[in-house]
C-alpha cells in the first residue's frame, strides 16, 4: 500500500518548510535511508529522508513552494499503482508559490519623467482697476493699517483673502519684489522598488521576537566595565594558544562563570511556572545573509577558553553556510548579541525565548575616566542587559552585572 510523507518538524520553532530542491523524480525508486529533498527551515537547510521502499509515485510540492507541517509532500508505493483514492482523501496542502528563479525587476512607478509644471505666479488682487478682496480681509487690513495694492492674493483669480493679509510683511514683499526669481534644476527621474520574498528565517524572527517584546515586559540595564585587562590578558593568552582567542571569547567565559553566581538569571519564564536552569547553554547571536541565527555553546562554564573560540569559529561558519543542525541552534539558556565589531556603542536587545536575559555587548572605545583621583584613558565596553521583569528583578540583573564586570576588569579570577 502506498504511503503518504509528510513535511516534517526539523526544529522546535518551525511551522512551515521550502522545498529547496528534489533529488528524487517521480517513478524513482527508492529505499530506506536515501535523501529524497533539501529543505528550509527557519534555521537551515536540511536533507529530507526517506524511511519507505518502493516508488516515487507523487510529488505534491514543486520546488521553492512552502507548506505546513504535516502536509503532504510526496508519496511513495509500488510501482504503477493506483493513488487517485489515497490524493482524495488526503488534504491538500496550502502551499505557496515558488518564488521567480530570475531576480526582481525593478518596478517603475512612472515609466517615463514628467515634467512638473511651472508654478503659476500670484499676481496682483486688480481686475479692471477693481481691487478684489473678501470682506474679512478688507475689515483685517483696515485694522492693521495694511495697504492692499500692496497685497498680493492667492484666492481665485488672485482674489485677496484673510490669510494673505495676515501673512503680509513689507520688508519681505520689497524685498521678493527686488530679487530676481529662483530657476531651480529640471529633475529627472522615476520612482521604483523591488520586492523579495520572506524567507522563512526572517518570518520565524518576526514572529518569535514579535512574541518576545509584546509579551514579556522587559527592562534594562546598563553597565560600563573597563576592559583594559581584558585586552592585556587576551594579548598574552595569544601568544601561547594554537587557537586564536577573541574578546567576545571572553565575554562568553565571563558570562558563563557569572551566570554560576547568579543561577536566578539563568532561568526561563513557562507561564505557569519558572524554570530555574541549573545547565548553562550560552546562545551567541551569528549575523547571516537571511537573518539572525543563535548557535549555542553548551555547558560553557565548564570549557576552557580555547575550546570556546574553536567551537563558536565552527559553528558561527555551519551557521553562515546554513549547516547548522537542530541540536546545535537549541537548548540556550543565555543569550549574548554583540555589535561591538560593527563600532556600536551601546544599544538594546529583545529577549530570545525562552531566556528570560539577554545581553547587548558595545564596542571598547577610548574614555577618559578618573582613577584614584586622576584623570586617564581607558578602553570602555558599555553592556546593557534586557531583563524579563515576570523572572528577574532589578536586584537580580545587577548583581549579575556586578560579577560580570568583577571578572572582566580582573580576568585572572577566570583562572581560580
Amino acid at each position: 500500500m502506498a504511503e503518504v510523507i509528510r513535511m516534517p518538524k526539523m526544529s522546535d520553532t518551525m511551522t512551515e518548510g521550502v522545498i529547496v530542491s528534489w533529488l528524487k523524480n517521480v517513478g524513482d525508486a527508492v529505499k530506506p535511508g536515501d535523501i529524497l529533498a533539501e529543505v528550509e527551515t527557519d534555521k537551515a537547510t536540511m536533507e529530507l529522508e526517506n524511511f519507505i521502499k518502493g516508488t516515487l509515485l507523487h510529488i505534491g510540492i514543486p520546488a521553492g513552494g512552502s507548506v505546513p507541517v504535516d502536509a503532504l509532500i510526496a508519496i511513495v508505493g509500488n510501482a504503477g499503482e493506483d493513488i487517485s483514492a489515497l490524493l482524495a482523501n488526503t488534504a491538500a496542502p496550502a502551499a505557496s508559490p515558488a518564488p521567480s528563479s530570475t531576480p526582481p525587476a525593478e518596478v517603475p512607478i512612472a515609466s517615463t519623467p514628467t515634467e512638473t509644471p511651472a508654478t503659476p505666479a500670484i499676481t496682483s488682487a486688480h481686475a479692471d482697476g477693481r481691487l478684489i478682496a473678501s470682506p474679512l480681509a478688507k475689515s483685517l487690513a483696515k485694522e492693521k493699517g495694511i495697504d492692499l495694492n500692496q497685497v498680493s492674493g492667492s484666492g481665485d483669480n488672485g482674489r485677496i483673502v484673510k490669510r494673505d493679509v495676515e501673512n503680509f510683511s513689507p520688508a519681505v514683499q520689497t524685498s521678493t519684489k527686488a530679487t530676481a526669481p529662483v530657476s531651480l534644476p529640471q529633475i529627472v527621474a522615476s520612482e521604483s522598488f523591488t520586492e523579495v520574498p520572506v524567507s522563512q528565517m526572517r518570518k520565524v524572527i518576526a514572529r518569535r521576537l514579535g512574541e518576545s517584546k509584546h509579551t514579556a515586559p522587559h527592562f534594562y540595564l546598563t553597565m560600563s566595565i573597563v576592559m583594559d585587562n581584558v585586552i592585556s590578558a587576551r594579548k598574552q593568552i595569544n601568544e601561547f594558544s594554537e587557537i586564536k582567542i577573541s574578546v567576545n571569547d571572553i565575554i562568553i567565559k565571563a558570562v558563563a562563570l557569572s551566570l554560576r553566581k547568579n543561577p536566578n538569571v539563568n532561568s526561563s519564564w513557562l507561564g505557569d511556572k519558572i524554570r530555574y536552569n541549573q545547565h548553562i547553554h550560552v546562545g551567541v547571536a551569528v549575523a547571516i545573509e537571511d537573518g539572525l541565527i543563535v548557535p549555542v555553546v553548551k555547558f560553557a562554564d565548564n570549557k576552557s577558553l580555547s575550546h570556546i573560540s574553536a567551537e563558536v569559529k565552527q559553528l558561527a561558519e555551519k551557521a553562515k553556510n546554513k549547516k547548522l543542525q537542530p541540536n546545535e541552534f537549541e537548548g540556550n539558556t543565555f543569550t549574548i548579541s554583540n555589535l561591538g565589531m560593527f563600532g556600536i556603542d551601546e544599544f538594546t536587545a529583545i529577549i530570545n525565548p525562552p531566556d528570560a536575559c539577554i545581553l547587548a555587548v558595545g564596542a571598547a572605545k577610548e574614555t577618559v575616566i578618573a582613577k584614584n583621583g586622576e584623570m586617564m584613558i581607558a578602553q570602555v565596553m558599555k553592556v546593557t542587559l534586557s531583563c524579563d521583569h515576570r523572572v528577574v528583578d532589578g536586584a537580580t540583573g545587577s548583581a549579575f552585572l556586578q560579577s560580570l564586570k568583577d571578572l572582566l576588569e580582573n580576568p585572572v579570577r577566570m583562572l581560580v
